[in-house]
């Protein structure tokens, strides 16, 4: 009988297994993870779990139950330490799994700062799984100063929930602007604009020098010299794939683990899919960290276990929940070299189209739902928009699929 091994118990290992089940697979089916409670959903985390809105069992994918229920071997509260390509091994929990295909889908890890700055002392936390959350929430007290390290989604998020929660918030970013690696200035302004009308403090521009205290974080100096008193700090400056396992089986590494069009690794018996994996894109090579792609990554390498030999092509799409709007993303804004605003029906509603020539390459919609499902049908279907269509606010967007 096969044997799948999946290494990782995130959105991308519990997609795979379920995939694997629902397609017909009838071998042995068994997953680790690290982690004690079972594959969960991570994006609430910084959001409505933070918040204290959302339960526990509801952050769970399926049910505990389903995993027996279905055969598949969930080995939680593990480590895999080695893999033995030759042999089809891998140590897990100190013993051995033999395996006939292997799964990496061990995900990222938060960058962290570094302790020559202050980044062990105490009160410092990363929004990434359900301990890091648990651990910082109860510092989420009414007139606490938080200091948000990054202006990237995570960290606005974050400041989202804390000045939310009645926190006095600082958010510094050592780029020019917020979302700068990710979006365009103008849905950088939005979101700034945003922040500052509930109170955090946006400094851009501006590194950090340093943490002080004794055991415990108590303070700040940033680049520019000014000092900060803070209760805790959130950092939020990335992640990185993880990809130690691997590279130590002697697997190949190119901004993740490397895999072909369809997840498999260079060894054939190994494939990849979700944060950790990068694979063939437009001539060059992607890492997507989302929840879709981790999704439609594990299915179709699912799929290519069962002989499948289909091709990934990533539908990238990306979402952000901040105070009371939702930010839906459509597409790859990379190589952009012009952005049309366009208001939506609804106040506070807008959307920011991103064209290399006339091309649609990607769509930032704010509260605007309707700019977010067409952009993306556009985008998905390849097709060309004339933007003066688009900043036209007589022209019905429907009638653009039409075209």
């Amino acid at each position: 009988m096969s044997h799948v091994v999946v290494v990782g118990a995130g959105q991308a290992g519990a997609s795979l297994v379920a995939k694997l089940r629902s397609s017909g697979f009838d071998g042995k089916i068994t997953m680790v993870g690290e982690e004690a409670a079972p594959p969960y959903q991570r994006p609430p985390l910084s959001k409505k779990y933070l918040l204290g809105e959302l339960e526990v069992e509801r952050l769970y994918l399926r049910p505990e139950s389903y995993y027996a229920e279905n055969a598949i071997n969930l080995h939680l509260s593990e480590a895999v330490t080695a893999i033995d390509p030759a042999d089809k091994v891998v140590i897990a929990g100190g013993r051995s799994l033999a395996y006939d295909q292997l799964v990496l889908a061990t995900g990222a890890e938060p960058r962290r700062l570094p302790p020559a700055i202050g980044g062990a002392l105490q009160g410092i936390y990363t929004v990434r799984n359900l301990r890091d959350v648990d651990a910082m929430a109860p510092e989420f007290r009414d007139g606490a100063r938080v200091l948000i390290v990054g202006g990237g989604y995570i960290g606005l998020e974050a400041a989202a929930v804390a000045a939310s929660k009645g926190l006095q918030v600082v958010l510094v970013e050592m780029a020019d602007r917020i979302l700068q690696r990710v979006a365009a200035p103008e849905t950088s302004t939005y979101f700034r604009d945003l922040h500052r009308a509930h109170g955090v403090d946006i400094r851009e521009g501006v590194g950090l020098e340093r943490l002080t205290g004794g055991d415990r974080v108590t303070g700040a100096v940033l680049a520019d010299g000014t000092e900060l008193e803070v209760d805790f700090v959130i950092v939020g400056v990335g992640i990185t794939p993880a990809t130690e396992l691997a590279a130590a089986a002697g697997l190949e590494i190119d901004n993740g683990i490397k895999a072909d069009a369809q997840g498999r690794t260079s060894d054939p018996a190994i494939w990849t899919a979700g944060d950790c994996a990068s694979f063939p894109h437009a001539g060059g090579r992607l890492r997507l960290e989302s929840v879709p792609n981790a999704i439609d990554m594990a299915e179709c390498v699912a799929e290519n276990i069962m002989g499948a030999e289909k091709t990934y092509v990533p539908q990238p799409w990306f979402w952000s929940d901040q105070y009371d709007v939702k930010l839906q993303i459509a597409g790859l804004n990379a190589g952009y070299d012009s952005v049309v605003t366009r208001p939506g029906d609804k106040e506070g509603a807008v959307s920011f189209w991103y064209f290399a020539g006339d091309r649609l390459l990607a769509v930032d919609a704010a509260n605007d739902p309707r700019a977010y499902m067409v952009g993306k049908r556009l985008i998905d279907g390849g097709k060309t928009v004339d933007p003066t269509l688009i900043a036209d606010q007589d022209t019905d967007l429907k009638t653009l699929l039409r075209a």
